[in-house]
């Protein structure tokens, strides 16, 4: 079964992709990238339904939708992500950017990058939402599974709810890291060896977890790069994403016992 559903989170419904088979024997909460709810995102939540799980990918653009779609986030981000390492901190690399924007790009530059902090701290609050809804359907464990930016959330929502396992595909580590003394469930965080923003966090991470005593099973692939998992990207590669698939089957097998 799929069908498109809303839900409601602080006056607004937030639409989502849900996919499930009859019984499901748990939930997925699976938070996009930061292209949204496409179709790289429903294609993952079928593959999870047709391994006996609920999916319920949220599209936590709901709200903005009029300016973030694929391609106004493309148009800005390429001009994001072709700034030298060197200046990504000076303010005027960001101004040159905006100036050359039209209206919708620069409320994507906005939302995406000048605010970024305050955009997902909106989408927390609707991912816990999700996770409310998904609870109210009579699943008994609940795992939240996101990519990129979403692997970010995916790692911060389960800081805030009891989730019941983490699956983290080259996210960020929550912020502040020492909310991980909060997580639950056992976490697998799946990363690219060629990936040095994300990588650059695993030294901290893997501190906190020790402190902190938390459940991480941890792979690097070496020679893949950052969204090597979408198979629509150009970064797709087949044989870490297939050896990440196994890894997430096993993984829900074991929390769902």
């Amino acid at each position: 079964m799929e069908k498109e559903i809303s839900y409601d989170s602080e006056g607004a419904k937030i639409r989502a992709f849900l996919a499930s088979p009859e019984n499901p024997k748990l939930a997925v909460i699976v938070i996009h990238e930061i292209w949204g709810l496409n179709d790289n995102i429903k294609d993952i939540s079928r593959r999870l339904a047709n391994e006996g799980y609920m999916a319920l990918a949220p599209q936590l653009y709901t709200r903005n939708e009029d300016v973030l779609n694929q391609e106004n986030i493309q148009n800005v981000m390429m001009k994001v992500w072709n700034i030298p390492p060197e200046k990504r901190n000076d303010p005027n690399s960001y101004q040159q950017i905006m100036s050359a924007l039209d209206e919708k790009g620069k409320r994507v530059a906005e939302l995406l990058v000048l605010n970024r902090q305050k955009t997902e701290e909106q989408m927390i609050k609707d991912a816990i939402k999700a996770y409310e809804y998904v609870s109210s359907q009579g699943v008994k464990k609940i795992v939240s599974m996101g990519f990129c930016m979403g692997g970010g959330l995916a790692f911060q929502l389960a800081t805030e709810v009891p989730l019941d396992g983490t699956i983290v595909f080259y996210g960020r580590n929550p912020q502040p890291l020492e909310t991980i003394q909060k997580i639950k469930g056992p976490i697998l965080g799946l990363y690219a060896g060629e990936d040095p923003p994300i990588d650059a966090g695993l030294p901290d991470l893997i501190s906190a977890v020790i402190k902190y005593k938390k459940d991480l099973e941890l792979k690097i692939y070496p020679g893949a790069y950052h969204a090597f998992f979408n198979d629509r990207g150009r970064s797709y590669n087949k044989e870490a994403s297939e050896d990440a698939w196994e890894r997430v089957k096993n993984f829900l097998r074991r929390v769902s016992k």
